[in-house]
């Protein structure tokens, strides 16, 4: 760890955020949909630590409960990015030919459009919602994936290991599975990593522009758009929020740098 200092400092703050977001699975201060116009826009005092919202829920309860509704958003993401993506990298590694040329022209076609601009189109059509935000953001994770998967198959496919099991009749699919998956499967760590940061920051641009998690489910994207009317006389609003964005992006982000150091041979120090 001292010598991954961006690691520690990586691990620890997306392992903070990870925690926080699953309390609210089963404790928040109060309860995250509560309304209590009475004490609508209140400063931050002992009830509530960060203040009230101009519904008059508790900004603490909303930040930690709309945590968690980005991080499972960007789980799903992820995960649906490297199901689909990883195989097709690898088919399109050990094809070749017309598969491979298909498949990365058509990864090359979705590169030709912004990540953002793809996820508001999917889901203007399939209808705003968290699943939809979280499917149309894990859809542009699949050529990421297909990609780097391929990249790397292509690179180890000229390795005498993987040349050994060939002449030995192993079939294409084992060797994908038994001799090239394991041997990337630290840079498919790396890239997740970085990819889920993306996916927490394209959740919360899709909520505040009303695509993504839709009220009264709290999201830290609808905060900063519930926020935006209140900038001058309650900046407290939008500030947590960003805060809470910006750390769970740059903790990843150490992380992945982190992890790309660790896991990567030649960097290793002797």
């Amino acid at each position: 760890m001292r010598r991954h200092a961006a690691m520690a400092v990586g691990g620890a703050i997306s392992l903070a955020l990870l925690a926080i977001s699953l309390l609210a699975l089963v404790w928040t201060p109060y309860p995250p949909t509560a309304i209590d116009i009475a004490h609508r826009l209140a400063a931050p005092s002992a009830a509530h630590w960060l203040g009230t919202d101009p519904l008059g829920r508790d900004v603490l309860s909303v930040l930690i409960a709309g945590g968690h509704n980005s991080l499972a958003v960007a789980v799903v993401a992820v995960g649906a990015g490297l199901v689909a993506g990883v195989p097709l990298g690898l088919l399109a590694g050990r094809r070749g030919g017309v598969v491979d040329d298909l498949l990365m022209r058509g990864a090359d076609l979705m590169f030709a459009f912004p990540a953002l601009l793809t996820a508001v189109i999917i889901t203007a059509l399939a209808g705003p919602g968290a699943m939809n935000a979280a499917l149309a953001i894990g859809i542009f994770n699949v050529p990421v994936f297909a990609r780097l998967t391929r990249g790397a198959t292509r690179a180890l496919g000229e390795r005498d290991f993987v040349r050994a099991a060939q002449l030995l009749g192993r079939h294409e699919l084992a060797i994908g599975r038994v001799h090239i998956l394991p041997n990337i499967a630290a840079l498919l760590v790396v890239q997740a990593s970085t990819q889920f940061a993306l996916a927490i920051l394209a959740e919360a641009g899709l909520s505040y522009v009303g695509l993504g998690t839709q009220p009264p489910a709290p999201s830290w994207g609808r905060m900063l758009n519930d926020a935006q009317t209140y900038i001058f006389t309650a900046p407290r609003l939008a500030i947590f929020p960003g805060l809470a964005i910006m750390a769970a992006v740059l903790g990843l982000n150490l992380l992945g740098d982190g992890l790309r150091d660790f896991l990567d041979p030649r960097l290793r120090r002797i």
